[in-house]
């Protein structure tokens, strides 16, 4: 037997007609797709892998339309170096109603910081090791404010998606 609980938590939330800019950084690349889906050519994805071998989905993004950037750490293919140069590029060009965001904490910080220097909202998915997946064990707590308030909040049950601006980022 195999038992499925879900969908648990929530999830990305653009909107239609809206530019959006997509940034994810390898396995956090599969939850941006339904934004690229929905929105099509509204939808400028950057995909950041450390190698061509490491690619997925870039494919997919095109062909829903979005315009597709795609970064390797090592210049094998793409632009060579990391997410953030294309993305400060396209929010320079004006117009982006909101980025979302989906990868290595590190990427995300970086993303985070891009949007906030440019007055850009930004949503973002933190990947946590998560035990249970329902907000019993809270292994996954991260650190949110919210009305000023400093608390945990639980990655599976509160998020995986978030307010940039909620998000309280060590270091």
């Amino acid at each position: 037997n195999l038992d499925v609980l879900g969908p648990l938590g929530n999830g990305f939330r653009a909107p239609v007609g809206k530019k959006v800019i997509v940034v994810g950084g390898g396995i956090g690349v599969p939850p941006l797709l339904g934004i690229a889906k929905q929105n099509g050519a509204d939808c400028t994805a950057i995909l950041g892998f450390r190698s061509y071998d490491k690619i997925i989905l870039a494919d997919e993004f095109k062909k829903f339309g979005a315009n597709t950037i795609v970064c390797t750490d090592d210049g094998s293919v793409g632009y060579h170096g990391v997410v953030t140069t294309p993305l400060t590029e396209e929010l320079a060009k004006g117009g982006v109603d909101l980025v979302c965001a989906c990868g290595p904490e590190p990427m995300i910080k970086a993303v985070v910081q891009e949007c906030e220097d440019n007055n850009v909202p930004c949503r973002v998915s933190l990947e946590q090791r998560m035990g249970c997946g329902v907000g019993a064990c809270v292994v996954c707590s991260c650190m949110t404010v919210r009305n000023g308030k400093e608390h945990y909040s639980r990655v599976c049950k509160d998020g995986p998606v978030f307010d940039a601006k909620e998000v309280r980022f060590n270091g």
